[in-house]
């Protein structure tokens, strides 16, 4: 959802490794099967529910909880990645020499990541859930349209991390995409529970627990996902996949000259093999 999908979730790469007598070449990739694993475990709760999520959340818009320009932005985010992956930064298929990850989390960042999840995922749905069975229409409208967003980002992040058509730079832009628009949702939903909803005077524990909540987790997403885009996506995962897209270029191009130059040692070698022949 903050692009760790993207960068750190756990791809099968081709064994390039060779085994020497003697030689403990196979601890690398058993190490770095063992780190992805780990945050594979994180993310993969997330695979197992995004399809039930999105069907969830479509529930929602049906009912009118969702604006209608948030029910439009997948669409238009989706046709805006096609074009940039066609016409601005297509992939470079050909370079097989490294896995599609474009950041390499340590264990503090798989901590910022179950953060996030927590904070942006299973609390706000936890809150429409709640919401609906208090009868709180206005928690569950301020909430839904987080949820419908974050729900297309996270499956579009895993669709196009699962395809060689889209390079890094336009993989990179979509949570940056998704994010900077949820932002603008989120700080409606603050504005809602802060400055629209107000605690009755003689409101029960369990209602002020719950009033508190609402204005908490709002105020706790925006905090994050402020972080998140303005800390990690644009200064240092956007920078990476842009450097990565420019080196498999310039690795592509690279090869292609080899290979013309190689072409053309082959054909000036042939017609003085075929006057020794003759």
């Amino acid at each position: 959802m903050s692009g760790v999908s993207l960068a750190v979730a756990p791809r099968t790469e081709p064994d390039t490794t060779t085994t020497k007598p003697g030689s403990n070449s196979q601890e690398k990739p058993q190490h770095r099967q063992q780190q992805q694993a780990a945050v594979g475990g994180v993310m993969g709760s997330l695979r197992v529910i995004e399809l039930q999520l999105v069907a969830f959340i479509m529930v929602f818009s049906a009912s009118g909880l969702v604006p209608l320009f948030d029910l439009i932005f997948p669409a238009f985010a989706s046709a805006y990645l096609l074009a940039l992956s066609r016409l601005a930064f297509p992939a470079h298929g050909t370079v097989t020499s490294s896995s599609q990850e474009i950041f390499q989390g340590s264990r503090f960042f798989r901590v910022y990541v179950i953060v996030g999840t927590t904070t942006g995922l299973f609390l706000p749905l936890a809150y429409v859930l709640g919401g609906f069975a208090r009868g709180d229409e206005h928690a569950v409208r301020s909430a839904t349209p987080h949820l419908f967003l974050l729900s297309f980002q996270i499956l579009t992040e895993n669709v196009i991390s699962g395809l060689s058509l889209f390079s890094p730079p336009v993989r990179a832009l979509v949570p940056l995409l998704y994010t900077v628009r949820r932002i603008f949702v989120i700080l409606d939903w603050t504005r809602d529970v802060w400055l629209n909803k107000t605690l009755p005077a003689n409101a029960q524990l369990k209602d002020t627990a719950w009033f508190w909540f609402g204005r908490t987790l709002a105020i706790a997403n925006f905090l994050y996902f402020s972080i998140n885009l303005f800390g990690f996506l644009i200064p240092r995962f956007l920078p990476r996949a842009f450097e990565r897209y420019f080196k498999e270029r310039d690795e592509v191009h690279a090869k292609m000259a080899e290979d013309k130059r190689s072409e053309a040692a082959a054909n000036k070698s042939e017609p003085v093999s075929d006057k020794k022949a003759a």
